[in-house]
């Protein structure tokens, strides 16, 4: 075996995504000039599926200048896939494995591609072959760490743009505008929302989570008490949110993958206020542009994503294995952390819902308990806004 080593990216992408392959990458070149038995260093074009196919990337090959580059690049700049494996693929990934001379395996992804991972562990076990995790998700579901990569830029993009939009609102206050907010069935997106209040101009007036289903009434009961008192208001939507029937806000499918489809919950909503109260009503969906958006990329979500994807390499180089790198919060205030090895079974496919005590008692917002705890995730503070409506 030669001591190559190679990583994956599997999943949705996020905008720092590339900022942990970026600490890999860098980690992995420095270990290896200062003399660390580290052969080449491939990356699959494409996922699990790009590499059964024969599909690599020598990483070697690309300039210093191309490498800077994945700290501001969105997406992923080596592809990613969902790719359903059969028990029989992974058996042949070990072939291939063994015929590259790879010995080191870097997988970075959600709880899916964690998943992924652990299987790759099982079976590589009896071949020397070490393999490492490094989370990655805007929806912050993976579970044990204290949050994941990509969770803070997407949390920094609905707080800024929701503030943005608080302004205009204020601005012209003539309609209740409905804010959708991706993150499936967990709440954490379209909670940092909240987060909103730092600009100086207000924040959403109601949240509505996956963990905290509500009544159609009760929600047509609070926009008639905002057009009452305001003749407006900023309501945020999760994708997966749901009626407390159990039905979803817009129906939701099961495709031939196994992953739920969410629905246009924010329509539903518009429909429903429309319909029920006749108010004039706007919808807004912030979907792959709250998990793309490098403009509001936050740097402390930048910086760890770096961090957790150097510690990864410098992990398998050592021999451990069957790990994914996690983030384990010392302070909040002052914001501090460390990186902690998480046993790959215990983070396999666990969905993390976002947690009871950070909801209102009226179950239609967050708690500032929650504020305090996501504001470090956002980098530097929001930029302020003013409304001199305020000062009459």
């Amino acid at each position: 075996m030669s001591n190559n080593m190679i990583f994956f990216h599997g999943g949705g992408a996020t905008a720092v995504i590339n900022s942990s392959l970026y600490g890999a990458i860098t980690q992995a070149k420095k270990m290896k000039a200062e003399g660390a038995d580290i052969g080449k260093i491939y990356a699959a074009c494409g996922g699990t599926g790009g590499f059964l196919n024969g599909d690599l990337i020598d990483i070697e090959s690309l300039s210093d200048e191309e490498i800077e580059l994945l700290k501001t690049t969105p997406g992923s700049a080596i592809g990613t896939s969902r790719d359903h494996l059969e028990p029989e693929d992974y058996k042949q990934m070990v072939v291939l494995f063994k015929e590259l001379g790879i010995k080191y395996v870097v997988l970075n992804g959600g709880n899916g591609t964690m998943d992924t991972c652990g299987k790759i562990y099982n079976e590589c076990l009896e071949a020397g072959i070490s393999v490492m995790g490094i989370p990655k998700t805007m929806d912050n579901d993976i579970a044990v760490t204290d949050h994941a990569p990509g969770y803070g830029s997407a949390a920094r993009f609905m707080a800024q743009s929701v503030s943005e939009i608080c302004a205009d609102v204020k601005a012209m206050p003539a309609h209740i505008v409905v804010v959708e907010a991706m993150g499936r069935s967990a709440g954490w997106v379209a909670a940092a929302a909240a987060l909103a209040v730092d600009a100086g101009i207000g924040g959403p007036d109601l949240i509505y989570l996956p963990e905290a289903p509500f009544s159609k009434e009760g929600f047509l009961d609070e926009v008639r008490r905002l057009i009452a008192e305001k003749k407006s208001g900023v309501v945020v939507v999760s994708e997966g949110a749901k009626f407390d029937d159990g039905t979803f806000v817009a129906p939701a499918i099961v495709g031939a993958d196994g992953r739920t489809k969410y629905g246009d919950a924010a329509p539903a909503l518009k429909k429903l206020i429309e319909d029920e109260i006749g108010y004039k009503v706007r919808n807004e969906k912030a979907g792959m542009f709250s998990r793309a958006s490098i403009a509001y990329q936050s740097e402390s979500d930048r910086d760890e994503a770096i961090a957790v994807g150097a510690r990864a390499v410098e992990e398998v180089v050592k021999g451990t294995s069957g790990k994914m790198v996690g983030i384990k919060r010392l302070s909040t205030d002052p914001y501090e952390v460390e990186y902690i090895l998480i046993d790959i079974k215990d983070v396999m496919l666990f969905e993390r819902e976002f947690p009871k005590e950070y909801i209102n008692e009226a179950g239609n917002g967050v708690t500032q308990e929650f504020i305090d705890w996501c504001r470090p995730l956002l980098g530097s503070p929001l930029p302020k806004l003013i409304s001199f409506k305020d000062k009459k």
